[in-house]
């Protein structure tokens, strides 16, 4: 039988903000929910919170990211999971309005604000909340892990959909993604195998989702808050540089429809609903051919 708790996956690599983002889990929830947070080679110092909801799932080694959402989900008790980073504040009544706008073959993004960990609050640098973002164009030898389909803020896409609440979305940062947990075991995730431990997450989310005729949505009836760590805090997930590569390299099959054998809409059609995307030449497809 169908339950509607939703479970919290918080995956952790040397956080200080792990603590503050549990309670804001824990205070502005209105249903019920489990916050399973993955102490990926670390433990937390000091640690205060007691509250019976939360699960410390402590690994003596990194194995990374991808595997630590894996291994939450493995014994998460809820129909709907929610991945958030270790550094975000949330809106009250998140677990709710999420659910109330997620049909079971959907990925649904709350929207992106910036956070102030030193206050705590939300941050204020006079550009829109984060709504959109869309594909680079692979032909940037600078991107990290080499040219690669990789997430940008789509400040147009912001501003001209602003309106539109629930709302098509073909890329996201990955730092807070929500889905049916039956979804995401049919989208065959994390794939660390393919896609190494940490980089492409929310492209592998978001193109397994599309293949299959489902629908990445934004969600602007409710938001995160999210910390840009910076040169001030650093990564709690190094960028591992043997790793990168690899996640870029494999995305790229997508390009020839090639990455998944699920697959039934190919690349063309997916990028075409939502073009034209900056950094994008009118002749992408036949470009698209001689880059692969």
């Amino acid at each position: 039988m169908k339950n509607n708790i939703v479970s919290i996956v918080i995956p952790s690599r040397n956080e200080i903000f792990l603590e503050k983002t549990v309670n804001s889990l824990l205070e502005n929830a209105t249903g019920e929910i489990e916050i399973i947070a993955i102490l990926d080679g670390y433990w937390p110092v000091p640690w205060n919170v007691t509250d019976k909801r939360v699960v410390l799932l402590h690994r003596g080694t990194s194995l990374g990211m991808r595997n630590g959402i894996t291994s939450a989900v493995k014994i998460a008790k809820g129909d709907y999971i929610l991945k958030i980073d270790a550094h975000c504040m949330v809106d009250k009544g998140f677990d709710e309005k999420l659910k109330a706008d997620c049909e079971e073959n959907w990925v649904v993004i709350p929207r992106r604000k910036r956070l102030d960990s030193k206050n705590w609050c939300i941050q204020d640098v006079g550009k829109p909340d984060v709504d959109y973002e869309y594909l680079s164009f692979p032909d940037n030898p600078s991107d990290f892990g080499g040219p690669g389909l990789n997430g940008r803020i789509w400040t147009e896409r912001i501003l001209s959909r602003k309106d539109i609440m629930i709302d098509d979305n073909i890329s996201f940062q990955g730092s807070c993604w929500f889905m049916h947990k039956k979804f995401f075991h049919e989208l065959e995730l994390m794939d660390e195998v393919n896609y190494g431990t940490f980089w492409n997450e929310a492209q592998e989310i978001g193109f397994k989702c599309l293949s299959i005729g489902g629908r990445l949505v934004t969600n602007k009836n409710t938001w995160y808050a999210h910390l840009h760590k910076g040169k001030e805090f650093g990564r709690g997930y190094n960028l591992d540089h043997s790793q990168m590569p690899i996640g870029a390299t494999y995305t790229k099959k997508w390009m020839t429809n090639s990455a998944w054998s699920k697959q039934v809409i190919p690349f063309e059609q997916i990028i075409e609903k939502f073009m034209p995307m900056p950094g994008w030449p009118e002749d992408w497809k036949e470009i698209i051919k001689q880059i692969q």
